[in-house]
């Protein structure tokens, strides 16, 4: 069974934040399994220890994950003055601390995955998974012949850095437009678009239609969302490589 760090733990679970759990470990009034502790980084199980703050039992918060199918038009964002965000359409969600894992962009629809697993969201971000993501686009413009070469090689975009070596697949074209499938291991600002401007086209419909190994459900309409399956969900930790994550607190 997997263990987590009594502060985290505490602070996952509502309690407070880090530091303010960490007050209350220092004043005795935190205990587990019957025991008096005051060291934040004491490992518990959260699955068998029991865990006391002022006698009350703290429980985990229960964790969500949603598939969002995005519509255009929405940012990704927790809220803003001015436009309509991605958890605008959350409002009437049970849990608590949702949020989007990346973000897509205004004018992009598809899969956005939100969840209040903080963890998840970090290790699943992480640029050391290399979490692929799979989008279908629809170009204006005559690609160069070797595109997809190119992009197995990774593409020069402006950056620092080149891309990852990406996936092309040309669905269709005719002299001057194209539909593509386009899978990336990273997140870069604009990416999509900017990669298929440097073999000489430009992107004018944008959909995520997979995250990791998952697809977006073709039942889900546009600015719906529903809950992942047990199957889903795993097949998210795997990916991230979740099981780890306590080892390395």
């Amino acid at each position: 069974m997997s263990q987590i760090r009594l502060d985290k733990y505490l602070s996952e679970a509502g309690t407070g934040t880090r530091s303010q759990v960490k007050e209350y470990l220092k004043k005795g009034r935190v205990t587990v399994n019957g025991v008096l502790i005051k060291k934040p980084d004491i490992k518990i199980c959260p699955e068998t220890d029991q865990v006391f703050l002022d006698k009350i039992r703290v429980l985990p918060l229960s964790l969500a994950y949603y598939m969002f199918h995005k519509p255009a038009g929405c940012i990704t964002a927790a809220s803003n003055g001015k436009e309509p965000t991605v958890m605008d359409y959350f409002k009437n969600a049970p849990e608590k601390d949702l949020s989007p894992v990346g973000r897509l962009d205004k004018d992009t629809e598809g899969f956005l995955l939100v969840t209040n697993d903080g963890a998840l969201n970090h290790f699943l971000l992480s640029p050391r998974r290399h979490v692929e993501k799979t989008y279908f686009a629809e170009v204006d413009g005559k690609l160069l012949k070797d595109a997809p070469q190119r992009f197995a090689l990774g593409l020069d975009i402006g950056d620092d850095k080149p891309t990852l070596p990406a996936r092309l697949e040309i669905l269709s074209e005719d002299a001057m437009k194209c539909r593509i499938l386009l899978t990336l291991k990273e997140g870069r600002f604009h990416q999509v678009k900017r990669m298929v401007e440097a073999v000489g086209g430009q992107v004018v419909y944008l959909k995520r239609i997979s995250f990791g190994s998952i697809p977006l459900d073709e039942n889900l309409p546009k600015g719906e969302y529903r809950r992942l399956t047990e199957e889903e969900i795993s097949i998210l930790r795997a990916q991230a490589g979740k099981d780890q994550e306590h080892g390395n607190e």
